[in-house]
């Protein structure tokens, strides 16, 4: 043949050479003769007897649709068949069948061998084994539509928990709404919370759906104990159920766990795991808000009393570089979210006190008013104990801080977790130890109760107008401090501070004597 064909390159090829390589190719060859009935195979390769299984002497003279099966799909069987008809080639992918009945994926491609004239003679056919990319293909098909599955679910799942967590008057109704919209998914068979009963030692259900697990001892082994001793996600079957459990954690304040509840062949997979993880977060965010708002309406509370000695709360430190006593009085908000404490201090001046706090990291001090007996101060730390626990729905009742230690008592909540709060401030500092708990019920109104109500009415120039003015002495005679200093010390002209204690003062009387006409 002339090598100017173009077909075969540089001379022509030996044919033994030629049936070597195609008996030696890794992927299966085959010939079918059309001329004869049915198109039967004349020739295959030993890569197609070993990817097929069958031996090649066997299948010769039958039509190569033995591979096929009851999942082969007609669609492609088809499209061979037209291609074969119209003498053009193609190629496929078809699920095929082994001579032990096995199966696998065969990307086929057949073409039309032609003679010098042009009349096709054969069909050969190329086998090739793409099984494990199907997999992968399937795998990944698999996974997308999961996925949109998921963040379908999610979203709808994250809207509607937004809406129980903001419609929820209370903590109890917030607790039963999260169970029953989680439990209307189909994944689950039940869902519950339980927070721990320090008197019972029990993980007590506050809420349930589709499920009744009853308390369960803290020594039990349960996912749900498991998660209060790590506060992370844990996940074991138990009589026939999967039970994946989620901590209740807001800022370190534990208020217990959440329980899902499916059939045990079913997994918990790392996705789901954070979604759930995101939806608990959100509620025991919302569980503490709802905390938070009972603090001064709940009529029973427990008084705890710690003694703290790590220098990073900033009383104690002030305390352990001076001789002075500190005397919390109250926190005041400052521009924008940030907030300080002030507190009185004796037994150390003006001059004392700021150089402790120079030499002291992340503790900024103000004087406020120097008085012969006490002076005032305002302190801004980035560890702000005061605001740490009242976001958490904690009241600070007193600190009083002297020589490197500070006696700090707080208004806890009956219905909170007294013993995850004092374990996260303990947490929090070292050497804090519990001087004493107590329970407290209130009747009427608290003086705490008529403050909060008072400082609603506030705006919060007017409430701090009134209370530097107060701490300062300026109600006193002789005044030790001016109102052109008090008015300093808040950024403000005199006249502008005149203004805002004049009106604090009104709504004072008003609420004093029970005046309930509109306020200015």
């Amino acid at each position: 043949m002339d090598d100017t064909d173009g077909r075969h390159g540089e001379g022509d090829v030996d044919r033994a050479v030629m049936a070597r390589a195609i008996d030696e190719a890794p992927i299966g060859v085959s010939l079918s003769d059309p001329s004869r009935e049915d198109n039967p195979l004349v020739y295959v390769n030993p890569a197609f007897e070993r990817l097929t299984g069958y031996d090649g002497e066997a299948v010769l003279g039958r039509n190569c649709r033995f591979l096929q099966g009851p999942d082969s799909s007609p669609e492609v069987v088809a499209e061979m068949r037209a291609a074969i008809e119209e003498e053009r080639p193609t190629t496929v992918e078809l699920r095929n069948y082994r001579d032990d009945g096995t199966e696998f994926w065969n990307e086929v491609t057949i073409a039309p061998v032609r003679d010098e004239a042009g009349t096709v003679t054969h069909y050969v056919g190329f086998q090739n084994d793409v099984t494990a990319r199907k997999a992968a293909e399937f795998a990944l098909e698999e996974r997308t539509e999961e996925l949109e599955y998921i963040l379908d679910r999610v979203e709808g799942l994250i809207q509607d928990m937004t809406s129980v967590v903001a419609g929820s008057t209370s903590r109890s109704d917030l607790e039963t709404a999260v169970c029953s919209r989680i439990a209307e998914e189909a994944a689950y068979e039940g869902v519950w919370i339980g927070e721990r009963n320090p008197a019972t030692d029990t993980l007590e259900v506050r809420a349930s759906v589709g499920v009744d697990p009853g308390d369960v001892p803290i020594e039990a082994d349960h996912p749900a104990t498991t998660t209060l001793d790590t506060g992370s996600v844990a996940v074991d079957t138990i009589e026939g159920w999967t039970h994946a459990s989620f901590p209740l954690d807001y800022n370190g304040v534990e208020y217990g766990t959440l329980t899902v509840c499916s059939a045990a062949e079913r997994d918990v997979d790392d996705r789901e795991t954070i979604i759930l993880s995101a939806l608990t977060r959100a509620v025991a965010s919302g569980i503490n808000a709802r905390e938070t708002s009972r603090m001064l309406a709940t009529d029973a509370v427990v008084v705890v009393e710690l003694e703290i000695r790590d220098r990073a709360l900033a009383p104690v430190a002030i305390s352990a570089e001076t001789d002075g006593r500190l005397e919390y009085r109250r926190s005041v908000h400052r521009t924008g979210d940030d907030t300080a404490s002030l507190f009185t201090v004796t037994n150390a001046d003006a001059e004392e006190l700021a150089a402790a706090a120079d030499g002291l990291e992340g503790i900024d001090l103000a004087v406020l008013v120097e008085r012969t007996d006490r002076t005032l101060i305002e302190l801004d730390a980035e560890d702000d104990l005061v605001e740490w626990l009242s976001e958490r729905g904690i009241l600070v009742q007193s600190i009083e801080a002297e020589d490197g230690r500070a006696r700090v008592s707080l208004g806890i909540p009956h219905s909170t977790n007294v013993r995850g709060v004092v374990e996260a401030v303990q947490a929090r500092y070292d050497g804090a130890d519990v001087l004493s708990f107590r329970q407290r019920e209130r009747g009427g109104e608290t003086s705490e109760e008529f403050a909060a109500g008072l400082e609603d009415a506030l705006t919060d120039r007017q409430f701090a107008s009134l209370q530097r003015a107060y701490l300062g002495g300026y109600f006193e005679w002789p005044r030790p401090t001016t109102g052109e200093e008090l008015a300093s010390s808040m950024g403000v002209s005199r006249p502008t501070f005149h203004e805002h204690l004049r009106n604090a003062e009104a709504k004072l009387c008003r609420a004093f004597f029970g005046d309930e006409r509109a306020e200015e």
